[in-house]
């Protein structure tokens, strides 16, 4: 039997906050806000199974945010989050798990530590949710917008998840609210009390916000990025000589030209630059000795699979790309007319807004190997965020 299930409700629409995509699919920092709390569920030692609630349309979407995560396969919420809470609790039901979290996929924020504080209370107590305290006052109004009353800031809580009840109990309370008609709890702790379930308060977190609003975005990526102090900059540099061709590639865009670049793989200065600046400010080597030019695996291979390579050693020690800034010198091919393709691809490949990725070129005013037309040269500056070790 397993103690503790968890239940991630991700099937609504997020309207509020704007885009094209359910608010839960959006990225925080690089990374799904569903993804986020997923993540953080599949890992925590105390939590046996994940069950996530999705909508029928987003299978596609929920598949590419938990690749590689060990979840239960999802099943379909209703039209309330009630309804979403209710389809987790019965698709755990032959599980019978002792302890059952409900989270929403909205808090991308919440910590192991505020999970392991919500198994606790749930096994002293058997229902219990989060709360941080009031530091507004607070008032209720008429329907005119009259005061009626300032309500006493040491008695009221803010709400978050995860909630955490003994699972049969709030089965049973969810199958008792369906079969009455009534759908219109916005919480469990609601319901629970409904049915008559006293439930604790333990605390929870204030950076354990949920996102409802466009701005929410803004704030919580601003926080994100805020929150790795450890900034860092590396420096790429790479050649390659021209040779006979049609065209080059840089940027990982493909460029009509009198030349060819030379090189072992596709001799892609811009992104073989742009590698060794991100494993520079990590420290971690180089593109030589990741991909040694003396394996035949890499003759002629897409520079892009080094470039993605050195993204992922920065985001396994929870790290994010602030900015590349590209300079390419050459006498020709003219790098303008492409400069918006490159930094469209690179930013695909980084995984980052177009915004982060500069693309300025010049000539060597005909001095030097670039200036008689020998090859390229290009230099990245990479600038990086990484949690403080």
């Amino acid at each position: 039997m397993v103690e503790v299930a968890a239940v991630v409700v991700a099937a609504g629409r997020g309207k509020r906050a704007g885009g094209d995509l359910p608010k839960q699919f959006r990225q925080i920092g690089g990374e799904t806000m569903l993804r986020r709390a997923l993540s953080m569920l599949v890992g925590h030692p105390s939590v046996g199974l994940v069950q996530p609630v999705i909508h029928p349309d987003d299978v596609d979407l929920f598949q590419e945010a938990a690749a590689a995560m060990t979840t239960l396969p999802p099943t379909f919420g209703g039209a309330t989050r009630q309804a979403s809470v209710h389809a987790g609790l019965e698709a755990l039901a032959t599980r019978k798990p002792t302890i059952v979290l409900v989270h929403d996929a909205a808090r991308p924020f919440a910590t192991p530590a505020l999970v392991e504080r919500a198994i606790a209370a749930a096994k002293e107590t058997g229902a219990a949710v989060p709360g941080v305290p009031v530091a507004d006052t607070v008032k209720s109004i008429d329907a005119q917008g009259h005061v009626e009353a300032t309500l006493p800031r040491d008695k009221l809580r803010l709400i978050q998840t995860p909630q955490a009840f003994a699972f049969a109990p709030l089965l049973e309370a969810h199958r008792r609210a369906a079969r009455e008609g009534l759908n219109d709890f916005t919480d469990d702790a609601a319901l629970a009390e409904w049915a008559g379930l006293k439930v604790a308060v333990f605390a929870g977190e204030a950076g354990n916000v949920k996102i409802t609003n466009p701005a929410d975005f803004t704030r919580a990526e601003a926080t994100d990025f805020a929150a790795l102090g450890d900034v860092r900059t590396g420096l790429g540099i790479d050649v390659h000589a021209f040779a006979p061709g049609d065209h080059v590639t840089l940027g990982g865009v493909r460029i009509p030209h009198t030349h060819a670049l030379t090189g072992h793989s596709d001799a892609d200065v811009v992104l073989h630059a742009a590698t060794d600046a991100i494993l520079g400010a990590l420290a971690d080597g180089d593109i030589g000795v990741h991909f040694p030019p003396s394996d035949q695996q890499w003759k002629g291979a897409s520079s892009d699979r080094f470039l993605a390579f050195a993204v992922e050693r920065l985001k396994a020690r929870g790290g994010r790309i602030a900015h590349l800034d590209i300079n390419v010198i050459c006498e020709a091919p003219r790098i303008g007319p492409h400069r918006d393709a490159m930094r469209a691809n690179v930013a695909r490949i980084a995984g980052i807004a177009e915004d982060r990725v500069a693309v300025k070129a010049t000539t060597s005013e005909k001095l030097g190997f670039t200036g008689r037309g020998e090859g390229i040269v290009a230099y990245v500056t990479a600038t990086v965020r990484l949690p403080w070790a």
